[in-house]
């Protein structure tokens, strides 16, 4: 039988995951777009440096609560815990 910790820690590994891709998925459309900027990539992105600064303003704020996320439902999980 599956206990309630261990259906923490998967709920919490599966959320951490979720947040993760979340992060990737946001710099990658940056990157993207100042590749596009840069006249290395064909389309995507911010159209503007001005929006490149702001979509990386915007990226870390993402990313720093993600991580925060991501250690608040690690801890509820146990995850790290024996």
């Amino acid at each position: 039988m599956v206990s309630l910790g261990e259906v923490k820690i998967s709920i919490a590994t599966a959320i951490a995951a979720a947040f993760g891709f979340i992060i990737a998925l946001i710099w990658k459309e940056i990157i993207i777009g100042i590749m596009v900027l840069a006249g290395m990539w064909q389309e995507g992105g911010p159209t503007t440096w001005a929006n490149a600064g702001v979509a990386i303003v915007s990226a870390i704020i993402i990313t720093l609560v993600c991580i925060f996320g991501i250690l608040y439902i690690s801890k509820w999980g146990g995850i790290g815990k024996k």
